[in-house]
């Protein structure tokens, strides 16, 4: 365990980072304003499962070897792109019993489990997570402290947390926009709006993820 001054420190740099929003922030806001504060809450919580799992990928040394071989990256990073872009096109092209008319009853609303994996498995799909842990965490590392790996998982899970609580402020925020817009506008074409925009920012993420390097150049 890094002494108290470190992990000040850690704790400082990870809520100046975890404030900034990334990819996984975006879905947590897209999937607020669509499905409300508790469905933005979950997902939120599958993110941070999701994170456990660089974590202990981190401890066990495997995100040095996702890092080292273009080939593991470039398998995790075009899944994590179709699953952005699959659920993005799901979204565009779902036909919701609201869409015929502000009359027509309401659809139930997505189970939350289904919310919660969905998180959680963007989040693992995500290789730059792993390549930031890894360059993250060994920083406040200390070897007189005991094993590495030990001190690695403590902090990789402190990180996880302070990460949950900053996503779970963006999605209390952004639900709560989400569900004043719904009362002050419950028109169909409002609702199709709001699908078309979860669905555009999927789609969005996606293609920002194919874009984007491997992170080792």
């Amino acid at each position: 365990m890094p002494d108290a001054t470190t992990f000040g420190l850690f704790v400082a740099a990870a809520l100046a980072l975890t404030l900034v929003p990334g990819p996984v922030v975006f879905y947590i806001i897209a999937r607020s304003v669509r499905g409300g504060r508790r469905a933005g809450l979950v997902s939120a919580l599958g993110a941070g499962s999701g994170a456990l799992v660089h974590v202990a990928f981190a401890a066990a040394g495997l995100s040095a070897l996702l890092a080292s071989s273009a080939a593991a990256f470039a398998v995790v990073k075009w899944l994590g792109v179709a699953y952005l872009v699959w659920l993005g096109l799901k979204s565009l092209f779902a036909r919701d019993a609201q869409d015929h008319g502000p009359d027509s009853p309401d659809i139930a609303p997505e189970p939350l489990w289904r919310v919660f994996y969905q998180g959680a498995l963007i989040q693992v799909l995500n290789p730059k997570t792993a390549l930031f842990f890894l360059a993250f965490l060994p920083q406040f590392v200390e070897p007189s402290r005991g094993p590495a790996w030990a001190q690695v998982t403590i902090l990789g899970c402190a990180l996880v947390f302070i990460a949950a609580c900053t996503d779970s402020l963006y999605a209390l925020l952004s639900g709560t926009l989400g569900d004043w817009l719904k009362r002050k506008n419950t028109s169909a074409r409002f609702r199709r709006g709001q699908r078309y925009l979860s669905g555009g920012t999927y789609i969005a993420l996606g293609a920002a993820a194919a874009a984007s390097g491997s992170g080792k150049d």
